[in-house]
């Protein structure tokens, strides 16, 4: 009996103490209660807003009940130390919980202490029966993507082709529609100019041109500064760009085969077809040589083609090649054995200069009375990138 005592009394004390470690909330029935979860959503701030909203919904508070909040920053203690999220001097304030269960509270930038992008402050809702809490950081209103032709995110060139930046000002207190204001500088220590066209208006994306012409001898880099004012703030974004020699944008193989459906190659989709086919803009003959399809060059195009050498085909250099094919001895029919199986060609499909497409081809392999394969190289036009697959 006293063992079965000594066992008990230990059970007792252990189903005691959990009683009273926690409190678990029941109705009136005795039944657990199981709570939502607060949520919260805010307006945001940017760099060209004065102030935010921060909205909570309090789905276990009540109707009348009195939520304090205050917004915390990263700060060093007063007893010194690392920074930590601390209250924020002067932001306490009090709010009363609708009969919606929502509860919002404003605050301008200077009370939040908002100064630079990337600067954030923690809100907090606090009362007897919820709690809430959301971040909210100071972003830029404005944002650009790289230059770009079309959709098309391209390298800059030394060409006299123009890109564009797209960019964008997206205040969270409406519709930006002030002006941009575009600079640039080739080079750390030279001093900003307008870009042409600057100041900028209208609909957006405002399109800030960009060219290789832009560039001078010897200087590689061009930085930009992107400036949008609203209601006496001011948002500025700065960005760089580097600039390249001219090369052929695209690489690819093919392979054709002598006779069937695959002689002809479409050089713009890299796609096998016929010989025949009003696409082949190059084709293998029965004497395994290349030319332009028989029905590509009814229709009034033309491809030929200037021996060259692999070194040049490496380098890849667009303008050194299409100097050498201007200079060189044209052919309009390329014999894969010859040289080092290597030439420079010029397709022209139309009148405009984005109808014209030079590139270099290597024969990579030849079997006889069977097939030639070759990689190549295509587009020297940003206009080129849309066409070329």
């Amino acid at each position: 009996m006293k063992k079965i005592i000594y066992f008990l009394c230990p059970l007792i004390l252990l189903f005691s103490c959990r009683e009273d470690d926690y409190s678990i909330p029941r109705d009136e029935n005795g039944d657990i209660i199981f709570t939502d979860v607060s949520t919260t959503t805010t307006t945001g701030i940017s760099s060209l807003d004065d102030s935010f909203t921060v909205s909570a919904v309090l789905p276990n508070a009540k109707s009348g009940d009195v939520m304090t909040i205050e917004c915390l920053q990263l700060q060093a203690p007063s007893t010194g130390g690392s920074d930590q999220l601390l209250p924020l001097d002067g932001t306490q304030k009090t709010v009363t919980v609708g009969s919606d269960l929502t509860a919002s509270v404003t605050y301008t930038r200077d009370e939040a202490n908002l100064v630079d992008v990337g600067d954030y402050v923690t809100v907090t809702f606090s009362g007897k029966t919820d709690y809430a809490i959301q971040k909210v950081e100071l972003i830029s209103a404005t944002a650009t993507t790289k230059p770009q032709v079309s959709g098309i995110e391209v390298s800059v060139a030394r060409n006299d082709e123009v890109a564009y930046f797209n960019v964008t000002v997206e205040a969270k207190s409406g519709t930006y529609t002030g002006t941009l204001i575009a600079k640039r500088k080739n080079g750390v220590n030279d001093s900003y100019v307008d870009v042409s066209g600057s100041p900028f208006s209208g609909d957006q994306p405002f399109m800030v041109p960009i060219s290789g012409t832009d560039f001078a001898a010897g200087k590689d880099t061009m930085y930009y500064s992107f400036i949008a004012q609203k209601d006496g703030f001011t948002d500025e974004i700065t960005t760089s760009v580097i600039v390249i020699d001219p090369y052929f944008f695209l690489k690819k193989s093919a392979t054709l085969n002598l006779g069937g459906d695959g002689a002809g190659r479409d050089l713009l989709t890299n796609a096998a077809v016929a010989e025949t086919d009003s696409k082949a803009m190059i084709a293998l003959s029965d004497a395994l040589s290349l030319q332009g399809g028989s029905a590509w060059l009814l229709a009034g195009n033309t491809i030929e083609f200037v021996s060259s050498a692999e070194a040049m085909y490496s380098a890849n250099k667009s303008n050194d090649a299409i100097a050498a094919f201007e200079a060189g001895t044209k052919t309009a029919v390329a014999d894969p054995i010859a040289g080092g199986g290597v030439y420079i060609f010029k397709a022209v499909t139309g009148t405009d200069p984005e109808d014209v497409y030079y590139g270099m081809m290597k024969v990579t392999s030849v079997v006889p009375d069977v097939s030639v394969s070759f990689e190549y190289r295509i587009g020297n036009r940003y206009a080129h990138l849309a066409v070329i697959k």
